[in-house]
């Protein structure tokens, strides 16, 4: 990985939102909270972690959809910070999202060839001929039958639609695309379908994808790296092979221990590690290593002490005071 170019660098990137309960007086929620990754051209690096790690909030934070509270973010060499709002929109034809509701993404109003052409005719100076021609060319790289160019959205089914959204966020061929949970709400057939065309079309177009979800399965299939979050932090990051077989922090090893096996000999030879307790609150964040709550290493200095993410090994990062090496 030294070898290859940083396409996305984020320094201490943070968001926390500002909440008020009735009279109460008025409380931080720290959604994401000081996290740092690069990702490298040409990769995948996935994002995993339970409903409300902050995710999805890292996501929309790199393509600006949500202004950051703290932090850097630098793409292809340009600092956010340092780009006018025009120089920043000029950006964003390099940055695109495929969302995970591949419903309400969409239109309701505009056909097939009009929400997918929307980017060509913001972002470029082509002709109504050549757009079409785009159009028809992006239709057939995603598995739509072109004459379907005149339908509507609620006249395709989930996974069609989101193959809609998918050619959308490739038409500009961005250098950086981040998909935000896009097969969570497909069913389990189509879900591999679309997994596969999003590595076909990766390898086609030389894309560098951002995969968000929170299973593991679907992460491992497709990443080359993995950043395992948990309450607004990163815990661990690393290769996706060296994350399953040589997981490090016990949040990652409760996660790789829940995935099904689909062999009953291995699966059942499997010790399991549960977690007890429910996820601290991103209000009221527990002292020390946040994760203390429910690990069953934790000792007096995770209780105290926050631990910074650190690289145990080559390319294996993780923060915790006890790594649990095999």
């Amino acid at each position: 990985m030294s070898e290859q170019k940083v396409l996305l660098e984020v320094k201490g990137l943070k968001k926390y939102f500002e909440i008020k309960d009735g009279f109460r007086k008025k409380q931080l929620l720290r959604a994401v909270d000081d996290i740092s990754f690069q990702v490298f051209e040409g990769e995948t690096l996935g994002i995993v972690g339970e409903s409300g790690c902050g995710k999805s909030t890292t996501g929309n934070l790199l393509i600006h959809l949500l202004e950051k509270t703290e932090g850097t973010i630098i793409f292809n060499g340009k600092n956010f910070d340092t780009l006018s709002n025009e120089e920043l929109r000029n950006l964003r034809s390099n940055i695109q999202m495929i969302f995970q509701d591949p419903f309400s993404s969409l239109n309701p109003r505009m056909r097939v060839k009009d929400i997918i052409a929307e980017p060509l005719r913001t972002h470029t100076n082509k002709s109504t001929r050549e757009i079409e021609q785009e159009v028809i060319h992006l239709m057939e790289a995603v598995g739509l039958d072109p004459s379907y160019i005149n339908r509507y959205p609620h006249e395709f089914s989930g996974g069609q639609r989101q193959r809609i959204g998918i050619a959308r966020a490739i038409a500009l061929r961005p250098k950086l695309v981040i998909c935000d949970e896009p097969i969570s709400a497909l069913d389990v057939s189509i879900q591999a379908q679309i997994l596969n065309l999003l590595i076909q079309l990766q390898k086609e177009f030389k894309l560098t994808f951002i995969f968000i979800a929170h299973g593991l399965p679907a992460v491992k299939y497709i990443s080359d790296r993995i950043a395992v979050m948990y309450l607004g932090k990163i815990v661990e990051i690393t290769t996706r092979d060296q994350l399953f077989d040589q997981p490090l922090h016990p949040y990652t090893m409760s996660l790789v221990s829940a995935v099904p096996l689909p062999d009953p000999t291995i699966r059942d030879d499997r010790e399991r590690m549960i977690l007890e307790g429910d996820v601290p609150s991103n209000v009221e964040i527990p002292s020390g290593c946040r994760f203390h709550t429910r690990c069953p290493f934790a000792t007096d200095k995770c209780k105290n002490e926050s631990p910074e993410l650190v690289e145990f090994e080559l390319g294996h990062e993780v923060a915790c005071f006890y790594p649990q090496a095999k």
